[in-house]
C-alpha cells in the first residue's frame, strides 16, 4: 500500500469493496445450514417443527372449509370419485406439512447448482478485485502539498460513496438469507392451505416466492460476473490530463460501475418476481 495519503485514502475505499465483493461471493454458495456456523439454521428447524402442529390443526380447518364449499350435498361426498380425490388432497396437504422443509431444502439445492453452473460456465473462481492503476498512483504521488488538495477533496468523495455502496450491496445478501430463514421456519402454516381448494392459491403463492427469493441468488452472481468482466478491464486512464482531472474521471466511471452492480443485486428481487409473474 502506498505511503501517499490521497493514494491510501482510495485504496483502503477499495479493499472494503473488495473485501465485501468476496464475502458476497461465499454467501451465495453458502447452504443456509452452514451460514453464521449453522446457530441460526438450527433455530430455524426447532421454529418448523414447533409450527407443524399448529399447520396440522389449520390443515383440518382448511380441508374441511374446503369439502364445505367445494361439495353440494354430503351424498356427493359419498361418490367414490369424489371421496378419493378428497383424500389424495389432504394426503398430498400432509405431506407437504410433514416433508416441506425437505421440499424446500430441494428447490434451494438447485438454484444453488445453477448459481455452480453460472460461475464454472463464466470461469470465475471467485470475484476479481477492483484496484489502482499504477499510472494513476505514480500520477498521484509526483504531485505537490498544494495540488493534493483537490485531489484529496475528490477522493474522500469517492471513497465514501465506493464504501456505502459496498454495505448497501451486503445487507442486500444478507436480506436474502433472512427471508430464506424466514421462509423455512413459516412453511408449515401456508403450506396446510394445500388442503382446502379455495385456499390451495395461498399455498402457491408461498412456494413461487420461495423459489424468488432462492432465485435471486442466481440473478445476483449474473450481476457480479458481469462487474467482474468490468474490473478485469479497469477504466482507462488518461497520462496526459492532469492528475485532478485523471483521477476524477476515473472515480466517476468506477463509481458508475459500482452503481450499476449495486443496482441489480437491488432489484434481483423484482427481476426474479417479474419472470414468475408474482
Amino acid at each position: 500500500m502506498s505511503d501517499n495519503w490521497v493514494v491510501r485514502n482510495l485504496e483502503n475505499a477499495l479493499e472494503t469493496w473488495n473485501d465485501k465483493l468476496t464475502e458476497i461471493w461465499g454467501l451465495l454458495t453458502a447452504t443456509p445450514e452452514e451460514f453464521k456456523g449453522g446457530k441460526i439454521w438450527n433455530v430455524i428447524l426447532d421454529i418448523n417443527g414447533a409450527l407443524q402442529v399448529i399447520g396440522t390443526a389449520l390443515l383440518v380447518l382448511f380441508f374441511v372449509v374446503g369439502v364445505m364449499k367445494t361439495c353440494g350435498s354430503f351424498a356427493e361426498v359419498k361418490k367414490p370419485e369424489h371421496a378419493l380425490r378428497l383424500f389424495i388432497r389432504f394426503a398430498l396437504a400432509k405431506g407437504a406439512i410433514t416433508y416441506g422443509l425437505d421440499l424446500m431444502l430441494s428447490l434451494f439445492k438447485i438454484v444453488q447448482g445453477t448459481i455452480s453452473t453460472i460461475m464454472n460456465s463464466a470461469g470465475f473462481g471467485q470475484a476479481n478485485e477492483t484496484t489502482m492503476p499504477q499510472e494513476m498512483i505514480t500520477a498521484i504521488e509526483n504531485c505537490d502539498f498544494f495540488e493534493s488538495i483537490p485531489l484529496w477533496a475528490v477522493t474522500l468523495i469517492g471513497s465514501l460513496l465506493i464504501t456505502v455502496l459496498s454495505f448497501i450491496m451486503i445487507m442486500t445478501v444478507y436480506g436474502r438469507f433472512f427471508k430464506l430463514y424466514m421462509y423455512t421456519a413459516i412453511a408449515p402454516i401456508p403450506l396446510s392451505t394445500f388442503a382446502g381448494e379455495p385456499s390451495q392459491h395461498v399455498g402457491r403463492s408461498f412456494i413461487k416466492s420461495y423459489c424468488a427469493v432462492c432465485l435471486e441468488g442466481a440473478i445476483i452472481v449474473l450481476a457480479c460476473v458481469i462487474f467482474s468482466l468490468f474490473a478485469a478491464s479497469p477504466p482507462q486512464v488518461d497520462t496526459t490530463a492532469p492528475a485532478v482531472t485523471m483521477v476524477w474521471k476515473y472515480v466517476g466511471e468506477l463509481i458508475f460501475n459500482m452503481l450499476v452492480l449495486v443496482g441489480a443485486v437491488k432489484t434481483s428481487e423484482r427481476i426474479v418476481r417479474e419472470m414468475m409473474g408474482l
